[in-house]
């Protein structure tokens, strides 16, 4: 599809992604497709920062809250859907935006996901039962042992992450790393993709404050509402495993909101990480203007 441009836009949380994207879409007028692999699930709102109601009415969004908690969705499914959609965009539009913060699901979109050999389905059943019954600490050291190179780079408290690469390495008596970032096809379609950036100690700050505001806007009682499916893994993220403990009994209510304060920090320094790797991202503090950005995007869209 020569003459297509997908411009996405990346960046930690909290950091303001969601309105670039929409100013963006409105003056290129275009529409928009989430990669924010938490904001999937329509049980889920407040605690995942889906985009307000005004937000997406004023643009046509695509991947917000269009699966169900209980449902299996992970980021090969999304590559596939995303594309379906995009090449249908495309022949609406010569431009189309992508934002979101999951790394992964932002890679499988702009360059494919690497490909592996199947394995026995039961690998993964066993992983899942050890994890239940002795914690993901078993399963980070044993993905330390059988492939250190992985281990250094994938988000060790990701249990999704860590099983999906040990069942590689048991399947195939080779490394998980040993099967990625080979050489892919190219997309047909021309990427731009814009960081946003900000002082590491005022995004900490946006982030603490961002946790005050779901609590006051009801994620107690949206966790609280989802107890019953907290084995689901949609449910294993920052924001409600916390709130589970609580209920648990296992932290008081208090430390359970340090704790998503603490570990959503933790989750934006790790996507900083992912992203800081990626030498096609062009990076823009967060205060600069719109025309300013805007101007960058239009000069890399001519030189490409």
């Amino acid at each position: 599809m020569p003459g297509k441009y997908l411009i996405t836009i990346v960046g930690p949380t909290a950091i303001g992604k969601t309105k670039l994207a929409i100013d963006l879409a409105k003056y290129f007028k275009t529409e928009i497709i989430s990669a924010d692999s938490r904001q999937f699930y329509k049980e889920m709102s407040i605690g995942t920062a889906v985009p307000s109601r005004n937000e997406l009415e004023s643009v046509p969004h695509h991947f917000i809250q269009h699966k169900s908690i209980r449902e299996i969705y992970n980021v090969g499914d999304f590559e596939k859907d995303a594309l379906n959609v995009l090449d249908n965009l495309f022949k609406k539009y010569d431009i189309t935006i992508m934002v979101g913060g999951s790394g992964l699901y932002v890679d499988a979109v702009n360059y494919g996901l690497d490909a592996f050999p199947g394995v026995d389905k039961e690998i993964r059943t066993k992983l899942n039962s050890i994890h239940k019954q002795e914690g993901i600490e078993v399963l980070q050291n044993q993905l330390k042992e059988l492939d250190p190179k992985y281990y250094d780079k994938v988000d060790i408290q990701n249990p999704h992450r860590i099983i999906r690469a040990l069942e590689i390495c048991l399947g195939t008596r080779k490394t998980y790393s040993s099967f990625i970032n080979k050489k892919k096809p190219p997309r047909p379609f021309n990427s731009i993709m814009v960081g946003l950036s900000m002082e590491r100690s005022i995004l900490y700050d946006k982030i603490n404050e961002r946790v005050d505001t779901m609590i006051e806007n009801g994620l107690i009682e949206e966790a609280r509402s989802l107890y019953k499916h907290k084995h689901l893994n949609a449910l294993q993220t920052v924001g409600y495993t916390e709130l589970f403990n609580s209920f648990d009994g296992i932290w008081d209510l208090d430390f359970a909101i340090s704790e998503i304060k603490k570990n959503t920090r933790r989750f934006a320094k790790r996507q900083l990480t992912w992203f800081g790797k990626n030498k096609d991202i062009i990076w823009v503090d967060v205060s600069t203007p719109f025309e300013e950005v805007l101007d960058q995007i239009i000069h890399l869209k001519k030189s490409t």
